[in-house]
């Protein structure tokens, strides 16, 4: 197979020595091509924190000029303000969980700890029926795990003194 008479092929009459477009660029040209150069810039409006204190509006200090143009509007934007009610928190016995965990009684320990965590996670969402719920439910296994734990303890020490 010849490459010659492949499609891609370069025109028969092509020679590779002659660059005939390798010329050099064009001359720069100050105005973008096809299009009159940009128009001057009127004066620009400066912001007021520019202006010296207690400046009126539409004079000239120090080469700034505030002109009001026809049909210009002034608008102040102020800032945004969040306003969020102070929803109380119900408390998450995070840590009373972790100590009856550890101390106390393991499976219930385990238990009010999930319950601990998703009244912290109702807190964060602001869902305060379901975090009074999950405190309820965590202070409740907490005070059993404790009492349980207890009781082992007095069991276990009067094992050892009998």
């Amino acid at each position: 197979m010849d490459p010659k008479k492949l499609p891609s092929a370069p025109p028969a009459d092509w020679n590779p020595g002659e660059k005939p477009y390798m010329d050099q660029p064009p001359p720069y040209q100050d105005c973008r091509a096809g299009y009159d150069p940009p128009p001057g810039y009127p004066n620009q409006p400066v912001f007021p924190q520019d202006l010296p204190y207690g400046a009126p509006y539409g004079q000239q200090y120090e080469g700034h000029v505030q002109p009001l143009f026809v049909g210009q509007q002034i608008v102040t934007v102020q800032p945004t303000v969040f306003v969020t009610a102070g929803a109380k928190r119900e408390q998450d016995y995070l840590c009373y969980s972790i100590f009856t965990m550890l101390c106390c009684c393991l499976p219930l320990g385990i238990a009010a700890l999930v319950f601990s965590i998703k009244t912290r996670d109702a807190n964060l969402r602001g869902d305060n029926q379901r975090a009074k719920k999950n405190s309820q439910t965590a202070c409740m296994l907490n005070s059993a795990a404790v009492a349980i734990g207890i009781v082992v303890f007095v069991v276990n020490c009067l094992r050892l003194i009998y």
